[in-house]
């Protein structure tokens, strides 16, 4: 094998130790995530597509090299006036392209499918991300929407013990007003009868004083008739 084949095959051999790492379950998407974006991958990333084109062009063109190979030794002629030793010539020289066209091709084929892991394992990270961020938002709006809640629960608690405070309030003012007019109505009877009993004393007053008139009266003409009497024996 030529120098440039065996550079090519330690190029396919790495591609797929790096599909490997890749595949296996060796890092996180975010571990993979960060060495991606890397100081150093990230100089490397401002000329990826240089770099990814240059590779893809170089093996396309050994690719194409290879197929050209395999149909110029393809169609040797195998008669029987050929020499052995040129026969097994052609045959290695065509096994050589058979084996530089699988090198070239799959070397092409890995490129791609680690181009597109790279893509995937990046996304992959970033939508976790979100998901975690929109995980710790609705967690946050959750609890916001949990307090919120409780203080319209303790609101709706307050004005419903306001509201019983009132109504006790507003009874008790009933009773009040109430006892109120009890109370003026007991003063009024009591005046009445005050009244009444003023006017009885002044009466039995005047009818003590007739009564002891009359007394006056008869114990005078009791007195006036014995005189008379005395007179007329």
């Amino acid at each position: 094998m030529s120098l440039v084949w065996t550079l090519i095959a330690g190029f396919l051999y790495a591609e797929i130790a790096v599909v490997l790492l890749l595949v296996l379950p060796v890092a996180s998407p975010y571990k993979w995530n960060r060495f991606f974006k890397s100081k150093f991958l990230a100089m490397l990333a401002r000329q990826a597509h240089l770099y990814f084109f240059l590779i893809m062009g170089v093996l396309v063109l050994f690719l194409l090299d290879a197929i050209r190979e395999m149909r110029k030794y393809s169609h040797h002629d195998h008669s029987s006036d050929v020499h052995l030793n040129v026969e097994m010539q052609h045959s290695m020289r065509l096994f050589r392209a058979q084996r530089n066209f699988y090198i070239s091709g799959f070397a092409i084929f890995l490129v791609l499918v680690i181009r597109r892991l790279v893509t995937l394992i990046s996304t992959q990270a970033n939508l976790l991300a979100q998901s975690e961020a929109s995980m710790k938002q609705a967690a946050s709006a959750s609890a916001a929407a949990k307090s919120l809640m409780a203080e319209k629960n303790t609101e709706k608690a307050k004005e419903a013990t306001e509201d019983a405070t009132l109504g006790e309030i507003t009874k008790l003012k009933d009773r009040i007003h109430e006892l109120t007019a009890e109370l003026n109505r007991e003063k009024k009877d009591k005046e009445a009868l005050k009244s009444q009993a003023e006017s009885l004393n002044k009466e039995y007053d005047r009818l003590t004083e007739e009564y002891s008139k009359l007394q006056k009266k008869i114990t005078i003409s009791g007195g006036a008739g014995g005189k008379g009497d005395s007179k007329d024996d």
